[in-house]
C-alpha cells in the first residue's frame, strides 16, 4: 500500500498548538488535586493527621474511607489499592489526595497531612524477597512463574562439544513521554462523572472506575484526551490518576484536575521491569544450537500490575529467533517494596533480547567463529518450530532481514575497516556488532479471543463515514492510518473518513493500544467492517438502478458500473442511512484457525504472525575515559506490508533511538527503595547529539490476515537494537558485557583485565 505522502492528520494541530492535552482543557471552577505519598517503604499505616496550623476550610482531603466502591485498582489481580489502607508497601505509593482552588494551595494542603507509618521490614531486591525478608504476595513472593518446555527436557544432547553460560542484567528504564500523566473529572448535573484522560487504554480506565466508584457506565464514562506519548507508562497506571481526579471531584462537587509535575511522574509511576537471567547452551563445534535453558527473573515491585503479561512476552520469546530442538525456560516475576514496575514498549522483549544476542556472540567466541555466522547457522526457517513448539508454516523472514543488514551495512567491509583503525590508534577502538530478534504481533495466545475486539463504521448525516473504535492516538500515527485503511477498502477520498473521539459512551470496546496490535487486529477489523459497508452501499445503488450488484463497484469516491459513473457513494449511503433510520456496520474480532494455544502447558501458536528484525551497529570508544559513541545504525525489518511509509520508518528511527538510550543511558538508580535521580539532569536520555545516522530498510513479507498484509510493528523496532550497541562495544574492547546501561564507569571495571595493548596510551 503506498499512500505514505498522506500527511498526519492531527499533524497541524499539535504543531500549531490548537491541540488540547489535559491540562489544557477548559473547566471553569475546577479545583486542582495533590497526591500524599508514602515515605517509607514498607510499614504499618496507623494514622492520618492534619496539621491544624492549615486552614483546612479551603481544601478538600481524600482517604480509603471515602472511597464509595472496591478499593482496588481494577486490573488482572485486586492487590493493588486505590489509596493505601492499613499498610503501605512501597514509597510514593498513594496514601491520601487534596484538593484546593489552586494547584500552590493543592500543595500546601498535601505537605500539611502527616501520615503516622510504623515501619516494618522492606524487600528492596529479588534477593530480599526470595529471602523472605518481607511477605508480599502468595508462596515466596512470586507473583507468576512460567515453564516453557520442548524436547528432551534432561541430559545433554548428541553432538555438544561446548557448555556456553552467562549470567545478564538490564534494570529499570522509565518510559518518558512528553506529556506527563494527568486527568479531569468532571461531576455532570445529570449525576454523571466524566472523566478526561491522557491514556493508552480507555476502557482499562472505565473498568477502574465502575469498580472504586461503585458505577455503572451509565453514570461514569472516560474520553481519552489528546495524549502526549505513552510507550506502555499510559496502559495501566492512567487508571490510578482518572481515579483520584474522580474521588476528588465527587468530594468537592466541582471539576477536578490532577497533573503530575515531572519530579512526581519520575518518582511515582511505572518502570520497565529490571531483569537478572541465566543462559545455558549447549553447541556443536561450529556454534549449532542443540540444548537452550534460561532461568530469567523480573522484579515486579510491590503490586502484580501487569506483570504475568510481561513475563509471558518474555518467557516465549526467550528462545530468540532462533533454531533448537531442547528448549527449558524457566521465567519468574518476583515481589518487591519498590513502586511497581509495569508495560514499557516491547513488554519484556527487550530485556531477554539483550540476554538472548549477547550469549550469541559469546557463543561465537567460545567456539572460534563469526557472530554473523553463528546466526546464519541457527536462525528460524520456515517448517522450524519456535520455544513454544509453534510450527511456523508461512514465511519466516529472519534470514531475510539478517542478510539485509550484513549486505546494505556493507558488514565484512565495516568490520576490516574497524580492525585497521585499532591496529593505528592508541585512544579510540571501534567495534561492528549484530542481533537478530522477532516479535509476536497482537496478544498472546488466546488474548485476542478473550479480549473479543469489536469496532464499528458509522454513516453521518452528511454521509461522511465515521470510524468508532477504542484505540487510541499516542504519537504513532493511529488518527492517519484508520481513516486510510477505511477509506481505501470503501475507495473513497479520505476526507470522506472521520474517526470517533475514543470516548467509552460512543465507541465500542476495541481493546487496549498495545502489544503491537492496533494496525494488524483492529485495522483489520476496520477493513471487515467497511467491506460489508461498501456491500450495502452498492446493494443499494444495484436496487435503485436495477442492476446486479456485483457489477458495480468505488472509484475515486464514485459508484461506477464498468465505465459509467453512477452515484457518488457518500450521497448513496447518506440516503441509505436516512432510509433505514442509520447506518452502522459492527466487526468483532474471529482467531484464525491457525492459532491454537495450550495456556497451562505453553504450548502452540502463541501469535498469529510475527515482526522479524536485525540490526547492525557501529561504535567508538574513547579510551581515557570509555566513553563510547555509536557512530551507525542499520536495521531492517518485517512488519508486512508497510501501510504508510513515512510514519512506520519514525516508528523504526524512534524505537532504535529509544533502544541507544537502554543500552547506554539510561538508568534508574534505587536507593532505599525509590528512584534517586527522578530529574532530568540526572536521569539521562538521547538526544539529537547522541544520535546517529540511521538506516532504514523494509523487507515485506506480507501477512494474510492483516489488512492488506499488514503485521504489527510498534513494539518490534525497541526490542534488539540494545545488544547490536553493546556487542560492538564488546568486539571494539574485547570484553563481556553482561548489564546495560553500558556506562563509561562500568565499561572501565570490567575493562580493567585487558592487556595493557588495550589500554589508552600514558
Amino acid at each position: 500500500m503506498s499512500r505514505g505522502g498522506i500527511e498526519r492528520l492531527d499533524g497541524a494541530d499539535k504543531v500549531s498548538g490548537r491541540a488540547l492535552y489535559v491540562d489544557d482543557l477548559p473547566a471553569p471552577k475546577a479545583w486542582f488535586g495533590a497526591t500524599v505519598r508514602s515515605p517509607v517503604a514498607h510499614g504499618r499505616l496507623l494514622a492520618i493527621d492534619r496539621d491544624p496550623a492549615f486552614d483546612w476550610s479551603r481544601a478538600v482531603i481524600v482517604t480509603a474511607r471515602d472511597i464509595p466502591g472496591d478499593n482496588v485498582c481494577a486490573l488482572i489481580e485486586d492487590d493493588q489499592p486505590v489509596l493505601a489502607d492499613r499498610v503501605v508497601r512501597h514509597i510514593q505509593e498513594p496514601v491520601a489526595l487534596v484538593a484546593a482552588p489552586d494547584p500552590e494551595l493543592a500543595r500546601a494542603a498535601a505537605a500539611a497531612v502527616r501520615l503516622r507509618i510504623e515501619p516494618l521490614p522492606a524487600a528492596l531486591t529479588i534477593e530480599d524477597s526470595l529471602a523472605g525478608v518481607a511477605k508480599l504476595h502468595g508462596v515466596g513472593n512470586v507473583f507468576k512463574e512460567i515453564r516453557v518446555r520442548k524436547g528432551d527436557s534432561g541430559g545433554a544432547p548428541r553432538g555438544v562439544t561446548h557448555w556456553v553460560g552467562g549470567r545478564y542484567q538490564t534494570g529499570r528504564v522509565e518510559q518518558l513521554y512528553i506529556e506527563n500523566q494527568g486527568a479531569l473529572a468532571i461531576p455532570e448535573q445529570n449525576g454523571r462523572l466524566t472523566v478526561h484522560v491522557s491514556a493508552q487504554c480507555p476502557y482499562y480506565v472505565q473498568k477502574a472506575l465502575e469498580r472504586c466508584l461503585g458505577r455503572g457506565p451509565d453514570r461514569v464514562h472516560t474520553i481519552q484526551a489528546v495524549t502526549g506519548g505513552g510507550f506502555g507508562g499510559k496502559e495501566e497506571y492512567p487508571s490510578l490518576v482518572a481515579a483520584h481526579a474522580a474521588l476528588l471531584a465527587l468530594a468537592t462537587e466541582r471539576p477536578v484536575k490532577l497533573i503530575y509535575d515531572r519530579l512526581e511522574d519520575l518518582a511515582a509511576t511505572t518502570k520497565r521491569h529490571p531483569m537478572v537471567a541465566t543462559i545455558r547452551a549447549g553447541v556443536d563445534r561450529d556454534g549449532r544450537l542443540l540444548r537452550w535453558e534460561v532461568d530469567a527473573m523480573l522484579d515486579g515491585g510491590a503490586y502484580v500490575t501487569l506483570s504475568p503479561v510481561v513475563l509471558s512476552r518474555l518467557a516465549i520469546h526467550a528462545g530468540g529467533p532462533y533454531r533448537c530442538e531442547q528448549i527449558d525456560i524457566r521465567a519468574r516475576v518476583i515481589g518487591t517494596n519498590t513502586p511497581p514496575s509495569g508495560a514499557y514498549r516491547g513488554f519484556g522483549v527487550p530485556q531477554i533480547c539483550f540476554a538472548v544476542e549477547s550469549h550469541l556472540d559469546k557463543i561465537a567466541r567460545v567456539v572460534g567463529r563469526d557472530p554473523a555466522e553463528v546466526r546464519k547457522l541457527n536462525l528460524l526457517e520456515r517448517g522450524d518450530s519456535t520455544a513454544t513448539s509453534h510450527q511456523l508454516d508461512q514465511e519466516v523472514a529472519a534470514g531475510d532481514v539478517f542478510e539485509s543488514v550484513l549486505h546494505q551495512g556493507d558488514y565484512r567491509t565495516r568490520q576490516r575497516a574497524a580492525a585497521s583503525f585499532n591496529r593505528r590508534s592508541r585512544t579510540h577502538r571501534r567495534g561492528v556488532g549484530l542481533s537478530c530478534w522477532f516479535h509476536g504481533a497482537g496478544f498472546t495466545g488466546n488474548g485476542e479471543v478473550t479480549l473479543a475486539s469489536k469496532v464499528a463504521l458509522r454513516v453521518g448525516r452528511d454521509g461522511r463515514v465515521r470510524i468508532a473504535t477504542a484505540n487510541t492516538e499516542i504519537g504513532q500515527g493511529t488518527r492517519t492510518v484508520f481513516p486510510q485503511l477505511v477509506a481505501r477498502t470503501l475507495g473513497v477520498a479520505l476526507g470522506d473518513v472521520e474517526l470517533e473521539v475514543p470516548d467509552t459512551a460512543k465507541v465500542p470496546d476495541s481493546g487496549p493500544t498495545v502489544a503491537s496490535r492496533t494496525v494488524m487486529v483492529v485495522g483489520g477489523l476496520l477493513v471487515q467492517a467497511a467491506e460489508a459497508l461498501r456491500a450495502r452501499v452498492l446493494a443499494e445503488a444495484a436496487r435503485r438502478r436495477r442492476l446486479e450488484p456485483n457489477t458495480l463497484s468505488v472509484r475515486d469516491g464514485w459508484i461506477v458500473c464498468g465505465r459509467r459513473r453512477l452515484a457518488r457513494f457518500r450521497t448513496v449511503a447518506q440516503a441509505l442511512a436516512r432510509r433505514r433510520g442509520g447506518l452502522d456496520v459492527e466487526t468483532q474480532y474471529q482467531a484464525p484457525p491457525q492459532v491454537v494455544w495450550d495456556e497451562k502447558s505453553y504450548r502452540g501458536a502463541a501469535y498469529a504472525t510475527y515482526g522479524w528484525a536485525a540490526c547492525l551497529a557501529e561504535v567508538e570508544i574513547e579510551l581515557a575515559t570509555y566513553t563510547p559513541k555509536v557512530l551507525r545504525l542499520v536495521t531492517a525489518s518485517d512488519i508486512g506490508t508497510v501501510i504508510h511509509p513515512v510514519l512506520a520508518s519514525g516508528q523504526v528511527e524512534g524505537g532504535t533511538v529509544q533502544a541507544l538510550g537502554y543500552a547506554l543511558l539510561e538508568e534508574v538508580i534505587m536507593r532505599d527503595g525509590q528512584m534517586a535521580n527522578a530529574q532530568l539532569t540526572n536521569y539521562l536520555i538521547p538526544t539529537p547529539l547522541d544520535s546517529p545516522p540511521i538506516m532504514v530498510i523494509f523487507r515485506p513479507h506480507p501477512y494474510a490476515g492483516g489488512p492488506f498484509g499488514a503485521k504489527g510493528m510498534g513494539e518490534l523496532p525497541i526490542d534488539g537494537p540494545a545488544p547490536a550497541i553493546t556487542n560492538a562495544i564488546a568486539a571494539a574492547l574485547g570484553i563481556e558485557i553482561p548489564e546495560i546501561p553500558a556506562t563509561p564507569e562500568r565499561l572501565w571495571g570490567w575493562s580493567a583485565a585487558v592487556p595493557a595493548a588495550r589500554q589508552p596510551a600514558s
